[in-house]
């Protein structure tokens, strides 16, 4: 089984292969070719042992193989076979993984059998535990046996165990990452929640001072020659909305920019400047409260600012401005009712400006909806436009 492996990586591996190989040569020279021919196979299955595990243990195999044929002695390049062993735990596949464990038994058992019975009655050497008593011949036998497995098993162990700790790290790196992944995607989604605000209280500012600025002016054109100082105070209002717009719009792209993240915004308390502006601009707007007023978050606040802003506005450019606008707040233990109920004018159906009711109405539903409350707006068959939100003073779950 190949696996991917950088050239750096088998630079290394040859390297050390290499290294080993220079170490084991002197001991192998001691001997013949055959030595030599096994230590060239050692040093190669350590120089793929991690390219290669399959072919690693293979070459291995067919090294050992040749030096048991030609009864030749143990020799250092047989220090090989452990490397094999802990490369095919550690970087090999399922079926090379198990393989290199049952190498490990089957190793241990041949070369007990190679250097305690083969060696002896072939090669000539002694038998193990020195005349050939047979408790001693035995025991040094099952000693060898032991010893094989335990060194062979162990490598491959540590392979195992080098694996299990490669993989943790891998999951935890993919784990890291797909937390990082997430949390972009939160931040990314919480940015264009609040663009989105943004952008609505954008419209909110715009849409509200163009209002008041249009019918200033047009009730200062047509005062103008009659009673000029009426004409001055429009102009005043004028100046003083605009340029409370342009404050807004200014604070507003502020936090675009993300220069101004602690801009302030509007709240209950803000009411009040809101009525005065619009009763400037020519709007009778009768205000009542009823109830205690609960305290309310920051954005339920902002919420009912908006709404309330909203509904004067639509009834400044669409609402027949001769007629009064009730503006109604209606508090309970579950929060507050917010009621505006102006005059349409007769033309107000057919208006070319009449399509802000529709950019406007469903922006003001949005910020209802996002407080956990709820937002109708309706022309009623006796001409009256209504518009009915209710804000929790807990947030709950979107209507």
């Amino acid at each position: 089984m190949h696996t991917s492996l950088s050239r750096g990586r088998l630079t290394t591996d040859i390297v050390l292969a290499v290294v080993f190989g220079v170490f084991a040569l002197p001991f192998a020279l001691l001997g013949n070719a055959v030595d030599v021919i096994v230590l060239i196979g050692f040093v190669g299955a350590l120089a793929v042992r991690r390219l290669a595990p399959g072919w690693s243990l293979g070459i291995a195999w067919a090294a050992a193989i040749l030096q048991m044929v030609a009864l030749r002695d143990l020799q250092l390049s047989d220090a090989a076979v452990l490397g094999v062993l802990y490369s095919t735990a550690a970087h090999g596949g399922r079926v090379v993984k198990w393989a290199g464990l049952a190498s490990a038994g089957a190793g241990a058992i041949i070369a007990t059998v190679y250097l305690g019975v083969v060696k002896p009655l072939l090669g000539g050497a002694a038998f193990i535990g020195g005349t050939g008593d047979a408790f001693g011949v035995t025991f040094m036998i099952g000693f060898l046996f032991v010893a094989s497995i335990a060194v062979l098993v162990l490598a491959w162990t540590a392979g195992l165990l080098a694996r299990s700790v490669r993989d943790a790290r891998e999951v935890r790196r993919r784990e890291d990452l797909a937390n990082r992944e997430r949390t972009l995607v939160e931040y990314r989604y919480a940015v264009e929640q609040e663009r989105n605000r943004i952008a609505r209280d954008m419209h909110d500012v715009v849409a509200h001072s163009l209002a008041v600025v249009i019918a200033q002016a047009d009730g200062a054109r047509f005062a103008a020659r009659t009673r000029p100082e009426a004409a001055v105070g429009a102009l005043d209002t004028i100046g003083g909305v605009a340029r409370s717009a342009l404050g807004d719009v200014r604070v507003l792209l502020a936090e675009l920019r993300h220069d101004e993240a602690d801009a302030p915004q509007p709240v209950l308390d803000d009411l009040d400047g809101l009525l005065e502006r619009v009763r400037d601009a020519g709007l009778d707007v009768r205000f009542t409260e009823t109830g205690e007023r609960l305290p309310l978050g920051t954005g339920h606040q902002i919420a009912v600012y908006r709404i309330a802003q909203e509904g004067l506005t639509n009834a400044l450019r669409h609402g027949d401005v001769s007629a009064p606008v009730d503006l109604d707040l209606r508090w309970d233990e579950g929060g507050v009712d917010l009621e505006v109920v102006n005059a349409m004018r007769a033309d107000a159906a057919t208006a070319p400006e009449s399509h802000g009711i529709r950019h406007g109405i469903p922006g003001m539903r949005e910020r209802a909806q996002l407080a956990g409350g709820t937002l109708t707006a309706d022309a009623g068959a006796d001409g009256m436009f209504r518009m009915r939100a209710r804000i929790p003073a807990v947030a709950g779950r979107p209507a």
